[in-house]
């Protein structure tokens, strides 16, 4: 993930400069990749006057410290989906970036797929009237990444298919309807296939598998229902394993007209009915701009906020907050097997600063020796281009 971003920062004419990894065969390709400095750690990574802003792409523990250090010294900083492993950390970041100087973006690149932007143009124009509900998708039929990995590891990952993957469509769920007031919550997660002996993977998305002897303590599937303050609602169905089809559908319904995609694609289906003629129904397929990556748009509006000094006009911190307090609700009901209120907003003033709260020090992610993966099972570099 984060030689993706370096790639693509590249791309957009930004100078990728240094690189913080704790494996040192991952700093040896980064550099030669690059040509860039690298760092074993962070905090040396920081003290790189060349350093401008920096990407975060560590397992979701490591999130709080990086982003709140670079903060801290005025850097603006991109950080991958979520923007934490809990609600307390998320809420300390926040808390950094209302005392810095500067930006704060959240990856969530499947908003600026051709799909999404699509949708956001009608809806924009008035084409599906009011929005009253959204059928959110995320699920694999066999996905689960492994057991042993930092993505079932709860210290590390902080949850499990709703923080890894259910998280998109969560996150496009209430971009679809402008991040309305989410009153309450109820949600059921589940932990069913990843920890047995004999789990099938077709796919292979786990290597050398050991359910039973590697670490296997998160949720493996979610489901939930969202109400808000205007009467709208929102279902999220996300797994990594469950026995159904796989689907990354949003089924998006309006008093008008409907609308559906999958997650990150390019098509737009617009669903309407009328009596022109005779009664019918009127689907109309509209088809994106097929070179166009979330990710490079995305990346692109970063590198727009920190040239103008002003903050992203999307995925911005706020929005990430409330992805984070509807995740929090989703755990907290399914803990609690009831439906729960979802908190307003804290002021960012009050939560406390990362150094005060325990979080993770750099002690912690030297022990764990843990780092993004590319997918190929290898540890993946922290990189923190500069731009000019």
């Amino acid at each position: 993930m984060g030689s993706l971003h370096a790639s693509t920062l590249e791309q957009l004419g930004a100078d990728v400069v240094a690189g913080a990894d704790l494996v040192e065969r991952q700093r040896t390709r980064f550099a030669a990749e690059y040509d860039a400095r690298t760092y074993e750690t962070h905090d040396g990574l920081l003290t790189d006057d060349a350093v401008d802003a920096v990407v975060v792409t560590t397992p979701n523990r490591f999130h709080e410290p990086i982003a709140v250090a670079a903060l801290e010294t005025g850097r603006d900083v991109l950080v991958e989906k979520p923007l934490a492993h809990s609600l307390e950390s998320a809420e300390r970041i926040a808390a950094a970036a209302a005392d810095s100087a500067g930006t704060l973006m959240v990856g969530f690149h499947n908003r600026y797929a051709a799909s999404m932007l699509l949708f956001q143009q009608y809806r924009k124009r008035g084409r599906f009237g009011d929005l009253t509900h959204v059928e959110a998708n995320y699920v694999r039929r066999r996905g689960v990444p492994g057991p042993g990995s930092w993505f079932t590891d709860p210290d590390l990952a902080g949850g499990g298919a709703l923080l890894d993957i259910g998280v998109h469509a969560l996150d496009l769920a209430l971009y679809a309807l402008d991040f309305p007031e989410v009153t309450e919550v109820t949600g059921v997660t589940r932990t069913t296939f990843g920890s047995k002996p004999d789990y099938a993977d077709p796919d292979g998305f786990g290597t050398d598998w050991d359910g039973q002897n590697e670490t296997y303590e998160v949720d493996d599937s979610v489901s939930a229902f969202l109400r808000t303050a205007d009467g709208q609602t929102i279902t999220l169905e996300a797994a990594w394993a469950t026995n159904r089809e796989e689907s990354m559908d949003v089924r998006i319904r309006g008093t008008d007209a409907g609308a559906q995609f999958d997650v990150g694609d390019t098509n737009l289906t617009i669903l309407e009915a009328g009596t022109v003629g005779t009664d019918h129904y009127a689907d109309a397929e509209l088809t994106g701009d097929p070179t166009a990556t979330g990710y490079e748009d995305q990346d692109r509006a970063f590198l727009e906020a920190i040239r103008t000094g002003s903050e992203p006009e999307t995925n911005t911190l706020e929005e990430a907050l409330l992805v984070q307090r509807v995740i929090d609700a989703i755990y907290r009901s399914s803990e609690l097997g009831r439906a729960v209120e979802v908190p307003p907003a804290r002021d960012a003033a009050t939560a406390e600063p990362a150094s005060a709260a325990g979080s993770t020090t750099e002690t912690d992610a030297h022990s764990s020796s843990a780092a993004e993966t590319d997918g190929d099972g290898e540890a993946d570099v922290d990189e923190c281009p500069a731009v000019d």
